[in-house]
């Protein structure tokens, strides 16, 4: 599994001419990493006297924080896998004509499974963003730049994973499926960019960042 792998060993793995991992595994990580740094700043402000009046919702946030870290690690392993199949499905026969529509829907099928795991990564990120906000808002003024790394870690997975349902949607002939997929995607995407906005802002007004 790729999330077993040592930082060294997942990037020459992304390094390399296999078509996974790919940028679906990295925007998985990203969210990942904007999970845990969500889960310091709130590691780093529970017990602390100066924010006892916002423990037990930084506690909630710690709690919801590692379940999404927990998921993003194992959506970047599922991405790897469903364009596996997507290859797998590239590979079959195309001698005659059964082969060829046999592999035609093996390839249609791989795509549309190669999507929806983007999809749950976008919707994950969104929620990382959200906590995020809660975070940097509330919690230790020390971190505050921890927490404005998980913000930026947090979209950058929240985009990657946007393009890559866009480019498996740009082969997909389901006209029904390309629709819906794509409003969850601009959905996602949309609530994902307003609380980036808002944390972020938070974000420089705490640090007088002029970014």
């Amino acid at each position: 599994m790729l999330s077993d792998l040592s930082v060294r060993e997942f990037l020459d793995e992304l390094a390399g001419a296999s078509a996974a991992p790919g940028g679906g595994s990295a925007a998985g990580l990203a969210g990942g990493q904007g999970a845990a740094l969500v889960s310091m700043v709130c590691e780093l402000t529970i017990g602390r006297k100066k924010y006892a009046d916002v423990a037990a919702e930084m506690q909630a946030v710690l709690t919801q924080a590692r379940s999404l870290q927990q998921l993003l690690l194992e959506l970047m392993d599922r991405d790897a896998r469903s364009y596996d199949a997507v290859m797998a499905a590239y590979s079959l026969p195309k001698g005659s004509p059964e082969q060829k529509a046999a592999r035609s829907a093996a390839i249609q099928q791989g795509l549309k499974g190669a999507t929806e795991v983007p999809v749950q990564t976008l919707a994950a990120c969104v929620q990382v963003l959200e906590l995020a906000k809660v975070a940097v808002a509330k919690g230790n003024i020390n971190v505050v730049s921890d927490g404005g790394a998980g913000v930026l870690a947090a979209y950058a997975g929240l985009m990657t994973a946007a393009i890559n349902v866009r480019i498996n949607l740009n082969a997909i002939v389901d006209e029904v499926f390309v629709q819906e997929q794509e409003a969850k995607m601009r959905a996602l995407v949309s609530a994902g960019q307003a609380a980036r906005d808002q944390a972020w802002q938070i974000v420089r007004d705490k640090l007088g960042l002029a970014l």
